[in-house]
């Protein structure tokens, strides 16, 4: 069967279960996995592995093992991604709220650009903070602010929420040290230092189009503030009417969201800078390279974080029983949000098993298209098949490095880079882990995170597209 029939299939199942027969979306994205996975034939997959790099040995054997095993490693492998980090964020994040700790970020912030820029304000901090950090962990940050500072104003949600979304994302798909466009950068020769340039440019205008865009669909559509288990409204409105001296310290507060963020930078860095150089670097440097790589990890770095919330938590509190109780009321929420996304992504590994990628390279092939149009689509049609951002940027510059030799080009190789990134932003959906995450923290339901998640990236996206090829042909580079 052909790999776009399974992909309908699978994407109709899961939109008849959500949709119209009401099922919990982690049941739904379980039997739509289940369904494209028994569609799978042991051809496709093995067609699949080797394509992926893997030697005929692991491909048969990833071909021959039964449905459950498959559908129970892709499961696994999204949890061992994101389960901790999840559930780590959401204590940071209750202990932030229920410390005040939030509300003295929020008042800081608009101390210092003002109420009337606060969009703004979260919108560059957002971009600024994925650039180094994956987009998944700036939103575990970001949100405890946004609803903080949301409750003062929440006509204004979705623009604040909207905001964190718009300056992340694009950064992850534009700008290195990030996977995708780092890959991307090498595998075409391109120097990081005008990858970063390039990347900083373009991702500028995307986000300046998705503060528009937020603008506009905040007064279109109504999202209201909805109770999340980590923290009801009524709770957010006592904090925000407390007076300072009630609140914590300013530098406690912003210690859990700004340390993990010195500690993956600094581990980036580090691993940059010492890169190649292995032999060459002093015993100190070689200690301080060792040291980053431990606490600069995602998961160590947030553990840390978490610790200096937990402790502020404790600090304004005092009481056990509340302390207790908070926690645990964060576990529960993080629990679920871990079975939704684990089942997302498991649903997005048995798409991509299908063989989506080779099928739509085999389709690039027969359709001349112009060069940055092209590899935008590609990517886009990647990105929307199975939900991988990295994975569709992969695909997509295999295919472009067959069919377009930078030397021909007639423009620098870094706009077909930029148009390759912009593209792995069309169209997140359900297949898409950060899909579930958003909908869950920010208390959106489905039909709302597309309206202001999927929609919001792909307006960007295009926007990216447009002013890459108005670059290449005002400044081509070459």
């Amino acid at each position: 069967m052909d790999p776009i029939i399974i992909i309908l299939i699978g994407t109709f199942v899961v939109l008849f279960c959500i949709i119209v027969l009401k099922l919990h979306a982690v049941i739904s994205l379980l039997l739509a996995a289940l369904v494209t996975g028994l569609l799978t034939s042991p051809e496709m997959i093995y067609n699949y592995a080797t394509h992926c790099g893997s030697s005929p040995d692991e491909a048969h054997n990833l071909s021959t093992l039964l449905i459950g095993k498959r559908l129970a490693t892709a499961f696994g492998n999204t949890s061992a991604k994101i389960g901790i980090l999840i559930a780590l964020a959401s204590i940071l994040g209750t202990a932030l709220m229920r410390s005040g700790g939030a509300e003295r970020i929020v008042r800081a912030i608009l101390g210092l650009f003002g109420k009337k820029n606060s969009a703004l304000a979260l919108l560059s901090g957002s971009f600024t903070l994925a650039i180094p950090v994956f987009f998944d962990t700036v939103f575990y940050l970001m949100i405890p602010i946004v609803k903080s500072m949301s409750i003062r104003d929440p006509k204004k949600f979705s623009l604040y929420l909207m905001m964190v979304m718009a300056g992340g994302v694009m950064a992850h798909s534009l700008i290195p040290p990030t996977p995708g466009p780092l890959f991307v950068a090498e595998e075409m020769g391109i120097d990081l230092g005008t990858m970063i340039i390039g990347g900083l440019a373009v991702g500028s205008i995307t986000s300046l189009t998705g503060f528009l865009f937020a603008k506009w669909a905040n007064k279109r559509w109504d999202l209201p503030m909805r109770d999340t288990p980590d923290i009801s409204l009524d709770d957010l409105k006592q904090f925000s009417s407390k007076e300072n001296k009630d609140l914590p310290a300013l530098w406690i507060s912003v210690m859990p969201v700004v340390l993990p963020i010195l500690l993956i930078t600094g581990n980036t860095i580090s691993q940059m800078l010492s890169a190649g150089k292995a032999g060459l670097l002093s015993p100190t440097q070689q200690w301080f390279v060792k040291f980053f790589a431990t606490v600069g990890d995602a998961n160590i770095a947030l553990t840390i974080a978490t610790g200096f919330a937990i402790y502020l938590l404790w600090a304004r509190l005092k009481e056990l029983t509340k302390f207790k109780q908070f926690i645990y009321e964060s576990l529960t929420s993080a629990g679920v949000i871990i079975l939704i996304t684990a089942a997302g992504g498991a649903f997005g590994q048995m798409l991509q098993q299908t063989g989506i990628g080779i099928r739509i390279e085999s389709m690039a092939a027969n359709y001349q298209l112009a060069l940055l149009p092209m590899a935008f689509i590609i990517t886009a049609l990647v990105r929307s098949a199975q939900g991988s951002a990295t994975v569709a940027m992969v695909t997509a510059i295999g295919v472009m490095s067959g069919i377009g030799n930078s030397a021909g080009l007639q423009f620098h190789p870094v706009y077909l880079a930029l148009a390759i990134g912009c593209g792995s932003k069309i169209f997140a959906w359900m297949n898409d882990s950060a899909f579930w995450i958003i909908l869950r923290m920010s208390g959106m339901n489905e039909k709302e995170t597309i309206q202001h998640f999927s929609l919001l990236l792909t307006v960007m996206a295009f926007a990216g597209l447009a002013a890459i090829m108005v670059l290449s042909k005002v400044l081509p580079l070459v």
